[in-house]
């Protein structure tokens, strides 16, 4: 059956793979492989739907014996000891030589892959390949003798600790952006190249003015220089796309793709473009694993008025009896196939909708090449995903009543365990990770979970590693932020937690972060306010000491879909979209000492109508997460009457939902830390 003891026998797995009447024969499966293992691990054996219909036990112990075989000499890149292979002086030097193959000065290397989004598989991390910073946001500049990282505030600490600044220097994102750097550092006749698949139209024509400026200019390349130098770059993932129940989605996919067919219709438009697998996930009720945490399959798509789509996806990857899923109005076509389809769109004459934000500068490139009448506007699955049904809401309260279940039990395990001595990060965070997946529905992790001990905690999306994990010491602050993917709903919550007696800043900054948490709790505002107007209800409290955050307060979430979704978003950054009926947003201010401690406290909120508003109709905040908010933190001197109403009557609620649903020591401790405010506190 098997060779050496580990893969088995071609032949072998041949008759198998027959005899389950299976459409695969081994050299194709071995293809499927690949790309399965450029897929996160969450995917399991579940991609052995695949490969039949029927998986008789023999067949399916091949298939993983054959995977377990390649997974040992798999190599992405991307590990610390492909670092030790090919070190980041070796993959600079590789990009340099491919650039002067191609007649380029520089090149821009971006963290987006493709569809311009937050998740993106490993085949998409170039960013992270060139110079090991793993960030979510981030761009790389390389010319011949320098070469710039720029990322946010949340990762300054991050970058500097992954970075080699010997060979790029650091720059902010936001206060030293890229286009400025390039004013200064090019010169006249240089060419800098960008890959039009990887950058927005925005962020070309910013990088084109700049260059311009300074005599120099912009290329578009047909082949990335930095794909040619990564040699081994894996496959593109292969994750079974499956159908999302109606019980869950709240609407069927044929009622989405007409509702979005009329308002097509209404914008003046033939068809849209569709680019963000977050928005084709949604409109077709399907999910999907291609990438981390996130339930997506990596896909394009074109819709039409009357609702019919056309969806470009690796047909590999469908389950059977997808497509009796998808209806008759859904014609599938391989990935290939998008640019030829975008040709014969343009050629039919009718304006094409196209998202400037979110579809590649290629897209844009392609159709005004073939002489399409492009009609830049929102994609317009964002504001109905963003907005729950009725079934939705139910579904994320369900969640997070388990998830806070979870969570409960975590914490009273923790009280228990930290004074002890001997807990670290790692294994703090595992534990979590295995009582959530006890849980109804549970599909994953949302995000990899930020498990930061005392000054790790600083470091707004820490990872904790074997080599950088602390131990969580008296004296010290825990910060745990985390969350998981339900087929109901998507969850995301922050807790702090003092290890022993925190010292007196310690309960001064947390009790201002609370204070601001409250503020937008309690925040009643007209229809039409947008996230930047509430944004300073989070940061009074501590603008009065001369204290702040570098991050935004809150962010969209979606439905058994991205942990981090728009349009909507709390911030100091100006945004236009005002927040509305349904949405849901993370209330999460927070307060970080660099080398001392983090501070952050995370609910995740739903926009509802205030039913007793008088003369202007009036929106506010139901608070969905369910979990103690540690007392022992608190300076109940610096909280006012409503404040400590407000944290009563929430600690009130989570001890009656959850007290049911958890073991009797958890509920013993539950009672205790949830206790009104007003007793048993520190003064």
């Amino acid at each position: 059956m098997t060779k050496s003891g580990a893969e088995p026998d071609r032949g072998e797995l041949g008759r198998l793979l027959q005899d389950a009447g299976s459409a695969y024969e081994a050299s194709g499966v071995e293809a499927l492989i690949e790309g399965v293992l450029a897929a996160p691990a969450e995917v399991g054996t579940s991609w052995h739907a695949l490969v039949a219909d029927r998986m008789p036990p023999a067949l399916a112990a091949a298939l993983e014996a054959l995977r377990s075989a390649k997974a040992k000499t798999y190599r992405n890149g991307l590990s610390a000891e492909d670092f030790e292979r090919l070190p980041r002086t070796a993959r600079l030097g590789r990009l340099r030589e491919a650039l002067a193959s191609q007649g380029l000065d520089g090149f821009i290397v971006p963290r987006s892959d493709e569809h311009q989004g937050e998740y993106v598989p490993p085949r998409g991390q170039r960013l992270a390949w060139l110079t090991g910073f793993t960030g979510s946001a981030g761009v790389a500049i390389v010319l011949r003798e320098r070469a710039a990282l720029f990322v946010d505030g949340r990762y300054t600490l991050q970058a500097a600790a992954q970075v080699d600044t010997q060979l790029f220097e650091t720059h902010h994102l936001i206060d030293e952006p890229p286009a400025r750097w390039v004013e200064t550092a090019l010169t006249p006749g240089v060419v800098l190249g960008y890959d039009p698949w990887l950058h927005p139209p925005h962020d070309v024509e910013r990088f084109r003015a700049a260059a311009e400026k300074t005599g120099a200019s912009l290329c578009a390349v047909s082949e990335n220089p930095l794909d040619l130098a990564w040699s081994d770059r894996p496959a593109a993932p292969i994750a079974p796309v499956v159908p999302h129940p109606e019980r869950f989605a709240g609407e069927s996919a044929q009622s989405k793709r007409t509702r979005i067919g009329r308002a097509l219709a209404e914008e003046g438009a033939a068809a849209v473009v569709l680019t963000m697998p977050e928005s084709i996930a949604w409109l077709l009720n399907i999910r999907g694993g291609d990438v981390p945490h996130t339930p997506l399959p990596l896909s394009f798509a074109i819709l039409r008025q009357d609702g019919s789509v056309i969806l470009f996806i690796d047909r590999r990857k469908l389950v059977p009896g997808l497509e009796r899923h998808l209806g008759n109005g859904v014609t599938v076509m391989p990935p290939e196939g998008f640019g030829p389809a975008l040709g014969a769109l343009a050629a039919q004459g009718g304006r094409v909708q196209v998202d400037p934000a979110s579809a590649a500068s290629w897209v844009f490139d392609g159709l005004e090449a073939a002489g399409a009448k492009i009609h830049r506007a929102a994609d317009p699955c964002l504001l109905p995903k963003a907005c729950k049904n009725p079934v939705e809401v139910e579904g994320t309260r369900a969640a997070h009543r388990r998830d806070g279940m979870a969570l409960t039990r975590f914490l009273a395990w923790l009280a228990r365990e930290a004074p002890k001595g001997g807990l670290a990060e790692i294994a703090a965070s595992d534990r979590l990770e295995a009582i959530r997946r006890e849980g109804e529905h549970f599909r994953d992790l949302s995000f990899p979970t930020i498990s930061g001990a005392a000054s790790n905690g600083a470091i707004v999306h820490y990872r904790a590693t074997p080599e950088t994990e602390k131990r969580l010491e008296p004296g010290s602050l825990y910060l745990l932020d985390s969350g998981a993917q339900y087929l109901d709903g998507t969850t995301d919550v922050t807790r702090t937690v003092a290890i022993g007696e925190p010292s007196p800043e310690m309960r001064d900054r947390f009790t201002r972060v609370l204070k601001g948490h409250i503020a937008l709790a309690l925040a009643r505002f007209p229809k039409g306010t947008t996230g930047t107007q509430l944004d300073a209800f989070a940061r009074r409290a501590l603008w009065l000491k001369g204290l702040d955050y570098d991050h935004g307060t809150g962010h969209g979430v979606g439905s058994y879909l991205g942990v981090h979704e728009g349009p909507q978003r709390i911030s100091k950054a100006p945004n236009g979209q005002a927040l509305l009926p349904g949405m849901i947003v993370s209330n999460e201010p927070g307060y970080y000492k660099t080398g001392a401690y983090g501070i952050r406290i995370e609910n995740l909120v739903l926009v509802q109508p205030v039913e007793d508003a008088a003369e202007r109709e009036m929106l506010g905040f139901e608070t969905l997460t369910l979990a103690p908010i540690d007392r022992n933190l608190i300076d109940p001197s610096l909280l006012d009457q409503e404040e400590i109403a407000w944290l009563d009557a929430y600690h009130t609620r989570v001890r009656e939902t959850l007290t049911p649903l958890v073991d009797p020591e958890t509920a013993r401790w539950l009672a205790e830390a949830t206790q009104p405010i007003t007793t048993a506190l520190p003064t």
